[in-house]
């Protein structure tokens, strides 16, 4: 039986891999980063129901692992593609993990010895992490990757290892799959908030963005879940969320409403108003957009728990000898109101994954204006490419929740799946 190659190992890569397996497809998730699981990974809660997001993800993780029709390819990127549906090739390039993968055990011995601790990127910057590490607890495979870049080969590693797994030396891998289909589910990235200067991003200590946030709420983030300033690890006594950071933004060539920016906003704000029922919280928008199943009650819920709405943008923010300050006009009333914030949350938006444009031109399908790949037909045909046997989902194509992301997997693994029953008759 013909095999597909799925490109993101995030919780849309994820769906597609378990439902084409369970239909006995063999199937390679092909994922760039040390662990499967994506953004969805670094998130505390999912809204509308607030439940815990690796509550949801992790038992999915530990499935794919487990599917003896599922081959797991981390710390790969595709290098090209050729070929066409049915017989397609696809180049990849695993980089070096200086990790053996069939002899580590995940045990962490390596990492609680090392004393080195730099800048730690699956907690968004708020965080560290050792030059030998997982990203997090629940790493899909259970194995460490070094950091060769900041490793200072103390050699504490290789002495404290019992089963000889780390290397001194490591090289990168080329194989080509051959393939019957592929799913693209790239995924998405954040906007960079330093973009927007008036907003203080990285000039403010506590101007942090939304993501940075999430690892904060995390039982597992670098603050076990407290919600401090970074300034001095006060909890704050008044937070603002300020939307619409790098979305709907002509001159910044977005746009678009990424999708899902008022309700993980809504989601934040009322998980502090639970927390910290003492702090107040301010949610300056344009406007909300709730769109989905339960979403128009969740907002009414935050309300009715003391979220403040305030319909307006702000110009800046900015500092002052007793902390930061905030000028926005009221929309509703025209009157202008002056906040003064202890935390402000930046709500970005989504773009597409960093090597979309790379991707869609070793296939030979377009993009959009905006960057995410293109679907044949937005209204009858959204998960099909130009280019036959090459399917999208996800964020890949254009900002959108996990549900949406999901149940587009779902389209496209079926899509896969035809193909693969039509090339054995």
């Amino acid at each position: 039986m013909g095999e597909v190659v799925i490109i993101g190992g995030g919780v849309t890569g994820i769906q597609a891999a378990l439902d084409l397996a369970g239909h006995g497809i063999t199937v390679h998730l092909v994922e760039r980063e040390p662990s499967i699981g994506g953004h969805m990974a670094q998130l505390d809660k999912t809204f509308p129901t607030n439940d815990c997001s690796m509550c949801i993800l992790s038992p999915k993780m530990y499935e794919v692992s487990q599917n003896p029709n599922i081959r797991i390819h981390t710390c790969t990127e595709v290098t090209g593609i050729t070929g066409e549906r049915g017989h397609f090739r696809v180049h990849i390039r695993k980089n070096p993990r200086y990790v053996d993968e069939e002899t580590c055990n995940g045990c962490g011995d390596c990492i609680r010895i090392c004393p080195v601790e730099v800048y730690n990127r699956f907690d968004a910057g708020i965080g560290v992490r050792k030059a030998i590490y997982k990203p997090h607890p629940q790493v899909i495979p259970d194995i460490v990757i070094k950091d060769a870049e900041h490793c200072i080969e103390c050699g504490l590693c290789y002495d404290v290892c019992g089963r000889d797994a780390i290397r001194k030396e490591d090289a990168p891998s080329e194989s080509v799959i051959e393939a019957v289909s592929i799913i693209i589910a790239s995924g998405y990235e954040v906007f960079d908030a330093g973009q927007k200067e008036q907003y203080g991003y990285l000039r403010f200590p506590d101007v942090i963005t939304s993501l940075e946030f999430e690892r904060m709420m995390n039982a597992s983030g670098p603050t076990m879940g407290s919600i401090r300033r970074l300034s001095d690890g006060a909890t704050p006594r008044h937070v603002v969320f300020i939307q619409c950071v790098g979305s709907r933004d002509i001159p910044l060539g977005r746009p678009y409403c990424s999708g899902v920016c008022c309700m993980y906003a809504i989601k934040n704000a009322m998980l502090i108003r639970e927390k910290y029922p003492e702090t107040d919280v301010t949610l300056l928008y344009m406007d909300v957009r709730a769109y989905g199943k339960g979403y128009e009650e969740y907002y009414e819920r935050s309300k009715a728990l003391g979220v403040r709405f305030l319909r307006g943008m702000a110009a800046e923010v900015i500092a002052n000898r007793t902390g930061m300050a905030i000028r926005v006009e009221n929309t509703e009333n025209e009157q202008m109101e002056e906040i003064h914030p202890d935390l402000v949350i930046l709500s970005v938006g989504l773009g597409p994954a960093y090597d979309s444009a790379a991707l869609a031109d070793h296939m030979g399908i377009p993009v959009e204006d905006t960057g995410f790949f293109r679907s044949l037909d937005n209204k009858i045909n959204c998960v099909a490419t130009v280019k036959p046997g090459i399917y999208i989902a996800g964020a890949s194509v254009s900002p959108k929740d996990i549900p949406d992301s999901v149940a587009q997997a779902q389209a496209a693994a079926m899509r896969a799946f035809i193909d693969v029953t039509m090339q054995d008759c």
